[in-house]
């Protein structure tokens, strides 16, 4: 306790100028424990001030603050709990009662002395002590105290000294000669009253018989007095010259002043100038390289690069306050604003001619790809562009026009060459795809010959309006002159691949068209490809801009880029989605089954597009085509299911299976050879739903029937209870009464009448065998009928549905079919 009372009196008291008396450890009563101290404390200054201080330690625990105090003189009662008991709670009765426990009675009891002893010297209002010990409280004061607290005598007994040992001696030698000095203290007063004035009568005749000394004193007082004068006199002379000092001093400071703010602003303009020079001053080799740097070579390249870089960051330095009133500023900015205007001017012309001297050395080089379907390769050119990118984007940031319309030259001479390289490309792939349609012994897809003219004016036709390539007629009517004595059918139907088995179908034509296709798209993958790297890098639009960049921009200036390259990219190419349109249009009129090729080949390559970047031209380019692919699809599946239901059987015919049934099966085979592993297998399955039904609506009747009842019992099947089943959607009582209405008694007969039509040409002439098949579809009509009318009594129960035909109807009609043939 001791270590802590002086360091607050250290930390705490003394700088307020007050001294700790007293400390006491102490919690709130009836709460959980805070410890804080209370301190008795009185002021050094006065009139004496007496407090008591609550101090607390600070929350993080390394020093003490002071956190509340209280006058002494407002304290009104001191509740000490118990006299004769030991108890550590006690209470302060200020202007409301602070309850405290000490951490030992101990300590409560000395703090509770301490503050009577004080209330008992410094106050006149008595504060009221309650069961407080006797022993703790002095009963009275002494005398000296008494009349200090009385009268507020304090400066008496302040100025009070106590004896030292040689008066101590003196006082109780002069009371040992005097017996009485004790018993009788009256006649010891006047004994040494009369000794005092013997003494103070001895004084004065000393000092008398001691004149002579003091006129000598005196004299030297008068003697001291004009060495005074002297002195001042010499002071004032010295003040003078100290004065003369202290304004050459003042001079001086001012000068020295004067000198430090031209120090100052010294500084401050060589700052300025060297912050000018640093950042403002352009090499002399930058500006030659400006003037008249190499645009061809790659050191010329690199350092104009460099001496464009330097130009930029001259002209888009902050300048500060002032900077743009300065002449030399002016001119440098003049200058330089000149040096942009001129390489600007320099650069743009420069890559215009690379523009047309490269175009020049590609256009000699299409001959090189005449007879090969391959589309020339760019990367020449790429290449020696790409050495430019640098300095598009400082043309970009400096002269955005210049920029713009070396953007729109590019796009302008680049779609040029593009168009013509990519018709001409389309051209051969053309002709080659037309020579795949050639006479083949024994081909059953072979159909009425056509003639060389209509060959070729149907090809051209499809070609659209796209430049002819050197000599591609005479190509062209030489593979017409070929394929003249007979060509493919302009649609492969199921009908004919079920006049013929597997081992008959010529698939090496097929083949051949499936290479060309993928030919085709291989190579205007890698094209688009490359085209579109090559404009983001070159023009600095880059397709996946830095977290940084799109921070800055907030978003807008990646997609204003973006719209940028797809504008440029739709500009360059805006011939390719035709030519393939009319490419696959040509490919389906010589064969609509190479929808099936088509749709595989365009699908992949959709899904390898967009998995390497999913908003490239390509990618959208391809994926409008695969719709018109998908298109021709569904209309080859479209058209085998009308074949099938404008099927004529000859009556030469006699076989036991229908042929589109067998054509089915051959259709297959070939899908499953063409869709294997594909992605596009789904479209492949969805096609197969709409042929199986085709096939066997065209040969059985009650077809919806059976369809709409084959889901009532999967329904079943899926754990649907036989009564809820009328609550499904598409099964309710409803849709029943819909599928009933379409077979009414009159178009059950015309069904079987037309069943009984085919069933009697695709079989032999012996009547036997007609009537032994046609009493077994008669059992199977009467058991799918019965089947039905037990799954309408048990899931539409209460609902009064019936067929519209009754078994008895059923029969009549299998006899009377029977009977009119």
């Amino acid at each position: 306790m001791t270590a802590i009372k002086h360091a607050l009196q250290r930390d705490i008291f003394t700088p307020n100028d007050e001294r700790l008396l007293s400390i006491v450890n102490v919690c709130k009563a009836g709460k959980k424990k805070k410890n804080c101290f209370l301190c008795a404390t009185v002021t050094t200054e006065r009139p004496v001030q007496v407090r008591v201080v609550k101090v607390k330690k600070s929350d993080k625990g390394d020093f003490y603050k002071r956190q509340m105090a209280w006058e002494l003189r407002d304290l009104a009662e001191v509740d000490a709990k118990d006299a004769s008991k030991e108890n550590p709670e006690f209470d302060l009765h200020f202007e409301k009662v602070y309850r405290w426990v000490a951490s030992s009675t101990a300590e409560k009891n000395s703090f509770i002395s301490c503050i009577w002893k004080l209330n008992q010297r410094y106050l006149r209002k008595k504060v009221e002590f309650v069961n407080v010990s006797s022993q703790l409280l002095e009963e009275s004061a002494p005398s000296g105290e008494s009349q200090s607290v009385a009268g507020g005598d304090e400066d008496a007994l302040d100025d009070y000294q106590e004896l030292n040992a040689r008066e101590e001696q003196d006082i109780e030698g002069m009371m040992e000669v005097c017996e009485y000095a004790i018993s009788n203290a009256e006649a010891f007063a006047e004994k040494l009253s009369k000794e005092l004035q013997v003494l103070d009568g001895a004084n004065i005749h000393s000092i008398m018989a001691s004149e002579k000394q003091v006129n000598i004193l005196m004299q030297l007082l008068d003697e001291a007095l004009s060495e005074v004068d002297t002195i001042e006199g010499k002071m004032s002379s010295y003040e003078e010259m100290l004065q003369s000092v202290k304004e050459q001093m003042d001079q001086i400071s001012q000068s020295n002043r004067l000198i430090q703010i031209s120090n100052t602003n010294n500084v401050k303009l060589l700052d300025e100038i060297q912050f000018l020079v640093n950042y403002m001053d352009l090499s002399k080799g930058h500006i030659r390289a400006l003037q008249e740097g190499d645009l061809s070579s790659s050191k010329g390249i690199e350092a104009c690069i460099n001496a464009s870089e330097a130009l930029l960051q001259c002209m888009n330095v902050a300048l500060r306050p002032g900077h743009e009133k300065v002449m030399a500023v002016k001119q440098q900015q003049h200058l330089f604003t000149e040096l942009r205007d001129t390489f600007a001017r320099r650069l743009t012309n420069h890559l215009n001619n690379v523009f047309v001297h490269q175009g020049h050395d590609q256009s000699s080089m299409l001959s090189q790809h005449m007879a090969e379907l391959t589309l020339p390769k760019h990367s020449p050119l790429h290449r020696d562009l790409l050495r430019y990118a640098k300095l598009m984007e400082w043309l970009k940031n400096t002269q955005r026009e210049k920029y713009e319309g070396l953007s729109r030259t590019y796009v302008d001479y680049m779609t040029r060459l593009y168009e013509r390289e990519i018709k001409d490309f389309f051209e051969v792939a053309k002709i080659k795809m037309a020579g795949t349609a050639k006479e083949g012994k024994g081909n059953k897809f072979a159909t009425l010959p056509r003639k060389e003219s209509a060959l070729k004016q149907e090809t051209e036709s499809l070609h659209g309006s796209s430049g002819k390539l050197t000599g591609s007629t005479s190509s062209l009517n030489k593979l017409a002159v070929q394929g003249s004595s007979s060509r493919r059918s302009q649609s492969s139907s199921l009908l004919d691949m079920g006049n013929m088995s597997a081992s008959d179908l010529d698939v090496a034509d097929r083949t051949k068209f499936d290479k060309i296709f993928e030919q085709v798209l291989s190579e205007l993958e890698p094209l688009c490809l490359a085209e579109q790297d090559f404009i983001s890098k070159f023009f600095k639009l880059q397709q996946h801009p830095t977290l940084v960049e799109v921070e800055e921009s907030d978003g807008v200036v990646p997609s204003r880029q973006k719209d940028m390259v797809r504008l440029m990219m739709n500009k360059v190419f805006q011939s390719i989605e035709t030519e393939l349109n009319s490419l696959i249009a040509l490919g389906d009129k010589i064969d609509s089954f190479h929808s099936l090729y088509m749709l595989v080949k365009m699908s992949h390559h959709v899904w390898t597009a967009e998995n390497v970047d999913p908003a490239s031209y390509l990618s959208t380019t391809l994926g409008n085509v695969l719709v018109t692919v998908k298109r021709n699809f569904d209309k080859c599946i479209s058209g085998q299911i009308r074949q099938m239901e404008e099927v004529k059987i000859s009556k030469k015919s006699k076989v036991g299976v229908l042929p589109f049934v067998a054509g089915f099966e051959e259709f297959a085979e070939l899908a499953e050879t063409i869709f294997r592993n594909a992605e596009r297998r789904g479209d492949l399955d969805k096609a197969y739903v709409k042929l199986i039904r085709a096939v066997f609506m065209n040969v059985m009747p009650l077809y919806a029937l059976q369809h709409f009842f084959e889901g009532v019992e999967a329904r079943v099947a899926q754990g649907v209870r036989e009564d809820e089943v009328s609550y499904q959607l598409a099964f309710n009582k409803q849709e029943l009464r819909k599928v009933i209405k379409e077979y009414p008694g009159k178009e059950v007969k015309k069904g079987l009448d037309n069943l009984y039509k085919k069933v009697d040409k695709h079989l032999c002439e012996e009547e036997s065998l007609l009537q032994v098949v046609w009493h077994s579809m008669q059992d199977e009509f009467i058991r799918q009928y019965k089947h039905f009318e037990g799954l309408i009594g048990r899931c539409y129960p209460g609902s009064g549905i019936t067929m519209e035909f009754t078994i008895g109807d059923m029969l009549e009609y299998f006899s009377s079919i029977a009977q009119s043939h």
